[in-house]
């Protein structure tokens, strides 16, 4: 994902709709009845873009989470202590982390974020913060995990430690009247979200082995925003874009027909909550998903917000195969 300034780092995003927290005595948790959003350009310059006002997500069905004595044991005491989990966020990027009308941070992994922190005893804080900075903001101790949907990766897995949550692949999108081949993609520009996987590695070598075959380069369009991105498609200023699937699928149900998946996704990998190497928040986190799992609660959440095709069955503690 993006790099963004920092804004408001310690400051707790206000309570989601809907929504009531599990505690150190027990509690319930509500799926969120929050509207959803793109923060886009200003209408008044892009009819028919993606925006920050288009339409609503249906209401989940009530959701009971509780606290679990046995999990929460697990939690290393300064959680336990706090009674909170610091948790570093980038946003926009939704359906996964954006903000709402009213400035709430909201999304798929916000319920389930907030539904982890209710089997575990505790609040999720979310602190916004740049992307690229979280992980070492993790290192540091300022928070205790990062949740903007990061890729687990080998390379990442060497400074951090990763709980999976979900498997998402990535998907390109294209104008309906300007077909793209995502494997012959070589002198089309491509509009992507700066330091996500599709900057760093997919497009770069999709771009390298168009030069190898003799070819032009792929023109990599770098923009710090997704809704930034999915506009410049939309306004005909790149050919492509290239993004996770579950960001790409709700950006083209946003677009009013403007956009259109241009393939199938490839490439899945899991997204993962970045922590301290070795730390007991690990075995925490991964048991406290694993009971979300096995009481149906995830695939709850993730029907919510139509992201139900990369659900997982098994959440594991550094899953990355690549």
């Amino acid at each position: 994902m993006e790099s963004r300034v920092v804004v408001d780092e310690n400051a707790r995003a206000p309570r989601p709709r809907g929504v009531s927290y599990g505690s150190s005595s027990g509690g319930r948790i509500r799926a969120n009845v929050v509207r959803v959003l793109l923060v886009g350009l200003i209408v008044a310059l892009c009819g028919g873009c993606v925006t920050n006002n288009e339409g609503l997500v249906p209401e989940g069905p009530p959701l009971d989470v509780q606290k679990v004595p046995e999990i929460a044991a697990l939690l290393p005491s300064k959680v336990t202590d706090s009674g909170k989990l610091q948790v570093g966020v980038n946003i926009p990027y939704a359906p996964n982390e954006f903000k709402d009308a009213d400035g709430n941070i909201v999304g798929f992994d916000v319920d389930l974020m907030n539904a982890v922190a209710a089997v575990l005893g505790v609040e999720a804080v979310f602190n916004q913060a740049d992307f690229d900075k979280i992980i070492p903001a993790i290192q540091s101790g300022s928070y205790d995990l990062g949740m903007s949907s990061f890729t687990d990766s080998k390379e990442r897995e060497k400074t951090v430690d990763f709980v999976t949550y979900y498997s998402a692949g990535i998907q390109w999108a294209q104008r309906p009247d300007k077909p793209v081949d995502p494997n012959n993609a070589c002198g089309l520009r491509v509009a992507v979200q700066t330091t996500t996987t599709e900057d760093i590695d997919e497009v770069p070598a999709k771009s390298e082995a168009c030069v190898a075959e003799g070819k032009p380069p792929i023109d990599k369009i770098k923009y710090d925003s997704q809704d930034d991105a999915a506009n410049a498609l939309i306004l005909g200023r790149v050919d492509a874009l290239s993004a996770d699937s579950p960001v790409t699928g709700y950006a083209i149900k946003r677009s009013k027909g403007r956009m259109e998946a241009a393939g199938e996704p490839f490439d899945s990998a899991p997204y993962g909550w970045p922590i301290v190497k070795g730390s007991a928040l690990g075995p925490a986190l991964q048991q406290a998903m694993q009971y979300l799992i096995d009481n149906g609660v995830y695939q709850q959440i993730a029907q919510t917000w139509s992201v139900e095709a990369g659900v997982i069955e098994v959440s594991k503690i550094n899953g990355a195969e690549s």
